[in-house]
């Protein structure tokens, strides 16, 4: 009897962890974000089981903002390169026609940042947000895409709440980072939309977004499939989080498994979704740690060597 107790103990005390996939020895995850208003710049955060998070170098910034006049860096979206190198692009300005770029061969040390005009063409922008990038193993090109909203533009959707904002997503194409190609309207799912984010899942691609609709329905992310990076895609899901206001989401495939973060803003707090399926969702928020004032960034894969280096800061 005591025996089947504590094994029945044993077993209780397992179970979160036998639900979450372990890393490869030789492989450790970073969340790149940003704090409070992403003045002080670049936080990074380590994970070797995708659930719990340490913050790295103390917490402290690893790259502090140069760009734009208010020289913020929100939103930061790091990505791998098929060169090897992580390039990084972020929200510089809650109102600039601009993204910020930059790239590092080890998350410490950067090159020049850059201010990449992307919505320069469009006099009626009024912001460009949450920029991300893709790469397209088939044509070997990097997709940044964001969300702007441009007066005049979808009318049929504007709202008057929220100073009018009605943002879609909009993308330009790049082979190196020093040409690109005219910025056009990646999605339009016949709604305000913000914090695209692009996966590539088999021989297809999922974005998930945020469904910024205030009226009539709760803000809340969604997931869209398209054949290729650069669409189109389909018509948004149904919500795949709960009443809560949602955004900001990045997304890591661990296993079988897809696990989605996101920022429960108005709660000031992080939420997480899991999936088998990209249809059937389980909250499994109260099965992550993460440090405190983590704010939107997005989560990439690095070697346990590189995981090391960054400690070591």
């Amino acid at each position: 009897m005591k025996i089947a107790v504590f094994l029945a103990f044993v077993g209780l005390l397992a179970g979160p962890a036998c639900a979450q996939t372990a890393l490869p020895k030789n492989e450790a995850l970073i969340f790149c974000y940003f704090k409070n208003n992403g003045q002080d710049g670049l936080h990074l955060a380590s994970s070797r089981d995708g659930y719990t998070w340490t913050a790295l170098k103390h917490d402290s910034t690893f790259l502090r903002p140069t760009v734009s006049q208010d020289r913020l860096m929100r939103d930061p979206c790091i990505l791998r390169g098929a060169d090897g190198r992580f390039h990084m692009v972020w929200t510089v300005s809650w109102q600039d026609k601009g993204i910020g770029y930059a790239t590092s061969k080890d998350l410490i040390h950067w090159s020049e940042q850059r201010f990449l005009p992307v919505m320069a063409h469009e006099p009626g922008t009024r912001n460009t947000w949450a920029p991300e990038i893709t790469y397209d193993p088939g044509s070997k090109t990097y997709l940044i895409y964001w969300a702007s909203t441009v007066t005049g533009k979808f009318p049929e959707t504007q709202s008057q709440e929220e100073k009018g904002y009605n943002h879609r997503i909009y993308a330009t194409s790049t082979k190196d980072f020093q040409t690109f190609t005219p910025t056009k309207l990646l999605y339009e799912p016949g709604f305000n939309v913000i914090d695209a984010s692009i996966q590539p899942d088999g021989k297809r691609y999922v974005m998930f977004l945020k469904d910024e609709t205030r009226e009539p329905v709760q803000k809340n992310l969604r997931v869209a499939f398209s054949d290729k990076l650069v669409g189109p895609y389909g018509p948004s899901s149904a919500p795949i989080t709960g009443s809560y206001w949602a955004e900001g989401p990045t997304a890591i495939k661990l296993g079988a498994e897809w696990l989605v973060y996101f920022d429960k803003y108005r709660e000031h707090k992080y939420g997480a979704i899991k999936s088998a399926d990209l249809t059937h969702w389980t909250d499994v928020s109260d099965q992550i740690k993460l440090p405190a004032g983590l704010r939107h960034g997005t989560i990439f894969r690095v070697s346990a060597q590189e995981l090391k280096l960054l400690e070591q800061q």
